[in-house]
């Protein structure tokens, strides 16, 4: 089955009130040809989870101020001083976590694991109405699972099967996200045919990939521009 499609029309399978799943770290390993599409894209009331909400004016930045955006999880909403702006305002609502336990609470969404328990936060403000157990004299917080309806991914390079290959620490939390959402969207640089990849350089098996779309927005080092 060849998944190759064309964004302004996979971006519709995003519904209003959708939980979104948004690679990257900053705009880097960020599916920006898939957020760009998503600016005119008639949709608002999402939850967006994602490591931070892109930068203001860039990436999820855009969606943050077409008011799109009802609640964010994430751990790093500082490259964005809108974020808390919109916080402020009443605006939008802020789920935050640190970001291994954010990465963990993806990953147990993917593999279907109920909850686990972790040392990180407890004892502050992040464990406020989370379940605390004390086991061998120390403080754990219950974590739940994170799943969404829709992931947006990035990757560096794809065959037509769907499987993928990503560029060094721009994978970020791309490969955790494709696992846990229930239709998968990889915006990649370069589309091969089948059989061209070396399964030694696959990190996402193409069964977790619902459709490919190649990029037309990249990032440089003077910002965001079309390729």
């Amino acid at each position: 089955m060849i998944k190759v499609k064309q964004a302004e029309e996979i971006i519709k399978k995003i519904k209003s009130n959708d939980t979104v799943m948004v690679g990257g770290f900053g705009l880097v390993g960020a599916p920006l040809t898939l957020i760009d599409e998503l600016t005119r894209h008639d949709v608002d009331g999402l939850t967006v989870i994602s490591n931070n909400l892109g930068e203001p004016g860039k990436g999820l930045g855009i969606l943050l101020r077409q008011g799109k955006i009802k609640k964010a999880i994430g751990s790093y909403f500082t490259s964005n001083r809108e974020v808390g702006d919109c916080y402020n305002q009443g605006k939008l609502e802020i789920q935050l976590m640190p970001q291994g336990t954010m990465s963990e609470s993806i990953r147990a969404g993917g593999a279907g694991i109920g909850g686990y328990y972790t040392k990180t936060s407890a004892g502050t403000e992040l464990a406020k109405g989370k379940e605390v157990r004390e086991m061998n004299g120390e403080l754990y917080v219950l974590e739940l699972p994170l799943k969404a309806n829709i992931a947006l991914v990035k990757a560096a390079k794809a065959d037509t099967l769907g499987n993928l290959v990503y560029y060094k620490t721009a994978r970020n939390f791309n490969p955790l996200m494709v696992t846990a959402a229930d239709y998968v969207i990889a915006e990649v640089d370069e589309i091969v045919e089948a059989g061209e990849l070396s399964p030694e350089e696959i990190v996402t098996p193409h069964l977790f990939v619902d459709a490919i779309v190649e990029s037309k927005m990249i990032l440089r080092k003077e910002g965001v521009v079309s390729k």
